[in-house]
Formats: C-alpha cells, structure tokens, sequence
C-alpha cells in the first residue's frame, strides 16, 4: 500500500503538535488502538478518545464523534476501517484540525482529497508509535 509523500522534517513538524483526538480508540489494551495513543500520551501528548461504545478510555472522557469535543484540535487520528472513512474524515473536517492522521493500513484516496480540499494535511499508512520512535528514539 501507497503511503503520503511527507518527510522526516514534515513528520516531525506534524509531532510538534500536542493535542490529539483519537477516533476508534479502543478500550482493550492488547490493540493498537490503545497503546498507540497509550504510549503518544506518555510521549507528552495530550490525548482525547473518541469511541461511541466507552465512556472513558485510560481515565480520559471518552466522545462519540470528534465533533462533541469542545477545544480546539491539532491531530485527527483515525483508526477505522479504510471503507469507513468519508463520514468520519467529513465530521473531521469541521473540527478544523491541521492534520488527519491514517494509521498504518489505512487510506481512502476520496477522503484524503476531501481533508486537503479542505486546508488539511493529511498523513496515511502510517503509525503514529513508529514514525514516533523512528524520528526520536524512544
């Protein structure tokens, strides 16, 4: 699978940002929807789940759409289904976030245009962990 085109200098732009929601964050700690963003928020990220089927996720409220977040977001990060994405990249977009994040495995072409019509950055068939580690070493 394609992956975006952005380099080592854009990815670590994109990790000065520190306010990340994460849309399918799970409640099972075996999945990476877990300890990815567990490990992001170790890192010094601020993490906010988003998961209709939990009300609370690592001790964090849990939101059913990325929309009913109040503040403002730096990073989308998205771990659903490729063919599930245009509802949620649509709902993402009116959060206005800088970047849409597709984790590793993930990318839907008419979604990713649809963010960056839309004036944001988005980065797919990555993880968050890994490019993380890879960039700092941790």
């Amino acid at each position: 699978m394609e992956r975006d085109s952005y380099n080592d200098e854009d990815i670590k732009e994109i990790f000065s940002l520190k306010k990340i929601a994460v849309i399918g964050m799970s409640k099972h700690s075996h999945k990476a929807a877990q300890f990815v963003p567990k490990y992001l928020s170790e890192q010094g990220f601020e993490i906010i789940p988003v998961n209709p089927n939990a009300k609370e996720i690592l001790g964090k409220k849990s939101f059913s759409n990325v929309n009913e977040i109040e503040e403002e977001i730096d990073i989308v990060d998205v771990f659903r289904p490729s063919e599930k994405l245009i509802p949620i990249i649509k709902d993402a977009i009116q959060k206005k976030p800088k970047v849409i994040w597709l984790q590793e495995g993930i990318h839907n072409a008419e979604a990713e245009e649809m963010a960056r019509k839309a004036g944001i950055k988005v980065v797919f068939n990555r993880c968050m962990l890994a490019e993380h580690q890879r960039l700092y070493g941790k």
